[in-house]
């Protein structure tokens, strides 16, 4: 899990060629909660998530490669399995 001064990704792996990077969030559901779990993933979320991601890359020397921003929404509702949803290529950084 890379972590960077404020940031962190949750998860990083290949897929297929793309290294993708991962953000898990998790939401337990009520009935007053409209908002989904992968709307959490704000424009600051992700700005300081693809600046941990650039410093990710430069120390571990990453070779060049197509790298994707990946979303991992995870829903809980008691009483029920858990809702697991994933969005590839989610949001696209300035890099």
């Amino acid at each position: 899990m890379p972590r960077g001064t404020k940031g962190e990704v949750d998860l990083v792996g290949y897929d297929g060629e793309p290294l993708a990077f991962v953000e898990v969030r998790t939401r337990t559901a009520r009935e007053d909660q409209a908002a989904l779990p992968e709307l959490i993933v704000t424009a600051e979320k992700q700005h300081v998530m693809a600046r941990t991601v650039r410093r990710f890359v430069m120390e571990r020397h990453v070779k060049e490669c197509p790298m994707r921003f990946d979303v991992v929404a995870i829903e809980e509702v008691a009483g029920q399995s858990p809702v697991v949803r994933l969005h590839k290529a989610a949001f696209y950084p300035q890099m």
